[in-house]
């Protein structure tokens, strides 16, 4: 239906139904994570001979694929609609399933490698599921759309470590159960993307003046938003995919760790559903000062202690952060560029988010192997210095009205 003849009940209608369909694909999207966020680190651990520091390189490549698909990823899905690009997505996620199960069956950490590349491509496209429903959404709906996509991750809490813990010793090989999982994720994930209604780009939009991405990313809200995002999920990262290592460390079971990431994927979603209510009532600004203080309280909980308690709690409170900053820091991007320029700004933000996620996940594995659990939270402490003094320019120097056009 051309977006012309719709009616802005049509719109909303729609909207909705949208964001339902995409808080379901986030929760497949995130079980998958979860899952592999539970197991990834040990697979690698068990498939690497002597030199154990490359444990969390599966991990990282998955960041790098989702780094390296995110700009062609949103620049083709500016030319044949969100739906496509998301279904394409989906099957090359399915793909990474089947290749993982072989590289287990075949012992193989290189193919184990190439199976977290293809889900961190299918990542590629997956993250942009909260613009696609932010992106007919108005002004006051915004916040809240982004939100609830995002806690639809909720689900993934205790679908993917509960699955990676039920499904470990299920095939002959470990974890083999895991991998076939991931396939039976991203099925259902391209089920529902069929019944996706969302405009594929218009001549409208195609013609629109766009502004340079020079003159976009020149604005302090657009540097703000990125540095925020980037730097927040870049030390969520960081002490997320450590904890595993850290905890296998002193000999914790494996039944913990899957209990602590899944509080920690449950503690990142589940304030989804009313992080939007806060920002509309107390300001963006608060809501995402609070989340890096809240970062700053998991810090100092782990390096209070290394039992399942600490671990949990921390993990709890560095999920909380995480939402609260990256909800913020998405929102405060929307309001930074036109509708024609939607496409490459937000492949320019996810491109750093990513690259900042990727260096984290690299460096995780080499900090806690060679220096410990304590290094690996104390690294993160400048980088959430520089997340508050930007909210305190966002706060008092940035300029506050929309520079969208």
């Amino acid at each position: 239906m051309p977006c012309a003849r719709l009616t802005p009940l049509t719109i909303m209608n729609h909207t909705r139904r949208n964001v339902l369909l995409l808080a379901a694909c986030q929760a497949l999207m995130f079980s998958g994570n979860s899952l592999l966020i539970t197991t990834s680190a040990l697979i690698g651990y068990d498939l690497l001979g002597t030199d154990k520091s490359l444990a969390t390189l599966p991990m990282a490549l998955q960041m790098i694929a989702t780094l390296a698909s995110s700009i062609p990823a949103s620049l083709l899905m500016g030319r044949i609609g969100r739906r496509a690009g998301f279904a394409l997505g989906s099957l090359l996620g399915m793909a990474g399933g089947l290749c993982g199960a072989y590289a287990l069956y075949i012992e193989s950490f290189a193919l184990f490698c190439v199976t977290t590349m293809l889900v961190g491509a299918f990542n590629g496209f997956a993250i942009y599921y909260r613009f696609a429903a932010a992106d007919q959404a108005d002004a006051k709906y915004k916040s809240k759309a982004i939100s609830y996509v995002l806690g639809g991750g909720v689900i993934a809490a205790f679908i993917g470590p509960n699955l990676a813990a039920w499904t470990r010793d299920v095939t002959e090989v470990l974890f083999g159960g895991s991998m076939l999982c991931l396939i039976g994720f991203y099925s259902l994930s391209l089920a529902l993307q069929l019944f996706l209604v969302i405009p594929k780009p218009g001549v409208v939009d195609n013609a629109a003046p766009r502004r340079s991405m020079a003159m976009i990313a020149g604005q302090p809200r657009f540097v703000i938003a990125v540095c925020c995002g980037m730097l927040g999920y870049g030390a969520m990262t960081l002490i997320m995919t450590a904890t595993p290592l850290a905890m296998q460390a002193i000999r914790l079971p494996f039944t913990d760790t899957a209990f602590v990431i899944q509080w920690h994927v449950f503690a990142m979603f589940a304030p989804s559903f009313f992080t939007g209510h806060l920002i509309n009532r107390f300001g963006l600004t608060t809501v995402m000062l609070t989340g890096a203080l809240l970062d700053l309280i998991c810090i100092a909980v782990n390096l209070s202690g290394a039992s399942v308690w600490h671990f949990s709690a921390g993990l709890v409170l560095l999920g909380l952060g995480w939402n609260f900053l990256f909800i913020g820091a998405t929102t405060l991007l929307t309001d930074t560029y036109r509708p024609s320029e939607r496409a490459k700004a937000q492949a320019f933000n996810d491109f750093f988010v990513f690259t900042s996620t990727t260096a984290s996940a690299l460096t995780a594995g080499t900090l806690q192997h060679h220096l410990g659990w304590e290094t690996v939270n104390l690294s993160a402490l400048p980088v959430l210095a520089v997340i508050m003094l930007a909210l305190v320019w966002l706060q008092f120097g940035a300029p506050r009205v929309s520079e969208s056009g």
